[in-house]
């Protein structure tokens, strides 16, 4: 077997031939619909997998499933296709299956494709989301703060909850890492919810895809076809776009540095290639041209498939060395723009008019410039092109079940888990903090409770203490009353009277008795006439008459 992968011949049967070295020099195939670019497309991986290199291609419109099948003389294309291999001088050329492995973003058609949040980086997921410049500068800080304190972004949930979190901490994350404002969060949280409903919650999420099983051989040798269904995905375009963007990234950060390998490790292809640059910000484009410009030297060769060459950004058009050019149609303006710009990029052929050959290709021919083993280009060629030796067309459901359930993966990456990450982390955070807030006011209710009830019992208290003076003021008052009125009784009166009548005459009495005792007399005469002991006679009646009268 040959160095190279016959993609054709020319019209002097000269065979165009696509060298193993330089297909890590990635490439382009372009032309309008309908002109054959699909045929060139599998008739290339074809001979990429004979040769050992495994190949990864977005099946947009479902045709390129065909490769797991071997093409039959029964279809309608064989005649054609037999005819075409005769032209060409290509007498090996038979029907022959391919070892494919089918992958499904939404695991519908294929095994599940799924990455983190952490894997995809906020330049990407700004890519996805349409977020402007401000609002991929707080997702940049969001995933910061979640790599700076642990937390593993690994689904949309959890990137979720990052952000409410950021949100809550608006105030401090600004202070350390620039404005980061609630209305840019909730933008971006708005931006989450539109990609759910594109169902981009099926591709972030765990187990992540491994390359490895990406790079693989069958027990023949043959390089593994990895084909993605991409028909449902192709209305998220975004989605789409990002994704592939994100494998080609994931590639070139795990591969080592090889340089130019004698056949590439692994060959991309990039099916409607324009979504990926379509409404692109400079600093996506610039990734993107960098992803192509070093991942040659991880011995991966990207070739995008796209209807006009100009879709493709000058920046990243530079580095596409193999070039298959079907035909375009000139009818407008940038079509002929188009055509100019083709025929600008192929190295002259002196027996090649370009700018008229691409409107006159026929279905099956394209115009094709492959490197050299040097690394140089050859002259622009007008090639019939090789057919394919696997089926044209879609297999069918039943085809796919068997080879889904059949192929090295089996149920490896059939069923999600969901390991403790971000949400779960920021979920317990929160309900700590609910626990001890509502601790801490509980305990702030129970001492208020406590002091209302201490004011309560202090005011009874002095409530039953102004009762019970005014009780006992009463008391008195009416003590007082009935002894007043006691005393002003004609009774009390008549008794008093007696009594101070009594105790004046006992008084008088005890007192003569007294000086009688003392004196030897009771009344004796001065000389002056008085009485004797008259003057202490009188004191010790006086006395005595007023304690009886008491």
């Amino acid at each position: 077997m040959s160095d190279g992968i016959v993609i054709g011949a020319s019209v002097d049967g000269t065979q165009q031939t696509l060298e193993l070295k330089r297909a890590n020099r990635h490439g382009l195939i372009a032309g309008a619909t309908g002109t054959g670019k699909t045929v060139t497309l599998q008739g290339i991986i074809e001979g990429f997998s004979a040769r050992g290199v495994p190949c990864f291609v977005a099946d947009v419109k479902g045709d390129l499933s065909g490769l797991a099948m071997a093409g039959s003389p029964t279809a309608k294309m064989h005649a054609a296709f037999a005819e075409r291999a005769k032209a060409i001088g290509d007498t090996g050329w038979a029907y022959a299956d391919n070892p494919v492995q089918f992958w499904d973003l939404f695991g519908a058609q294929g095994h599940p494709i799924r990455t983190t949040i952490s894997e995809m980086g906020p330049l990407l997921l700004a890519r996805l989301m349409d977020l402007n410049e401000v609002q991929e500068g707080v997702l940049t800080i969001a995933f910061h703060v979640a790599d700076k304190e642990g937390l593993l972004l690994i689904d949309l949930d959890d990137l979720q909850a990052m952000l409410t979190e950021c949100a809550g901490r608006a105030d401090e994350l600004t202070t350390t890492y620039g404005n980061v404002s609630k209305q840019s969060i909730g933008a971006i949280q708005r931006s989450l919810l539109q990609l759910r409903t594109q169902g981009a919650e099926h591709f972030f999420g765990e187990p992540a895809l491994e390359m490895t099983d990406f790079i693989g051989v069958d027990d023949r040798g043959r390089g593994i076809v990895n084909i993605l269904a991409a028909d449902k995905l192709m209305a998220s375009p975004k989605l789409y776009s990002t994704f592939l963007l994100w494998l080609m990234s994931e590639l070139f950060e795990q591969l080592p540095e090889i340089g130019d390998p004698d056949k590439p490790v692994l060959c991309f292809f990039f099916d409607e290639a324009h979504l990926l640059f379509d409404e692109a910000p400079k600093a996506l484009l610039d990734k993107i041209a960098q992803v192509v410009r070093l991942i040659r030297s991880k011995g991966v060769g990207v070739y995008f498939i796209t209807q006009n060459p100009i879709d493709i950004p000058d920046t990243v058009a530079g580095q596409l060395g193999n070039r298959v050019q079907h035909a375009l149609r000139a009818f407008t303006p940038r079509d002929q723009a188009a055509v100019r710009s083709a025929a600008e990029t192929f190295r002259a052929n002196p027996g090649v008019d370009v700018a008229t050959a691409i409107t006159e290709l026929k279905v099956g021919e394209a115009l094709v410039s492959l490197l050299q083993p040097d690394g140089s280009p050859t002259p622009v060629e007008r090639t019939l092109i090789r057919p394919p030796a696997s089926r044209v067309g879609p297999i069918t459901p039943v085809e796919r079940k068997v080879m889904i359930e059949t192929d090295a993966i089996g149920a490896k990456y059939d069923t999600a888990f969901d390991r403790e990450s971000a949400e779960e982390l920021l979920a317990a955070k929160t309900a700590e903090a609910s626990a001890a807030a509502a601790e801490a006011k509980a305990t702030t209710v129970a001492e208020k409770a406590a002091a209302a009830q201490a004011k309560v019992d202090a005011k009874a208290a002095r409530e039953a203490e102004r009762t019970r003076a005014a009780d006992q003021r009463e008391a008195d008052r009416a003590q007082r009353d009935a002894d007043r009125a006691a005393a002003n009784s004609p009774w009390t009166k008549m008794a008093t009277s007696a009594t101070r009548a009594a105790s004046s005459s006992i008084g008088r009495q005890v007192a003569n008795e007294i000086g009688k005792q003392v004196f030897g007399t009771t009344r004796r005469r001065s000389r002056g006439g008085a009485s004797g002991g008259g003057l202490v006679g009188s004191v010790l009646r006086g006395v005595l008459g007023g304690l009886f009268r008491g």
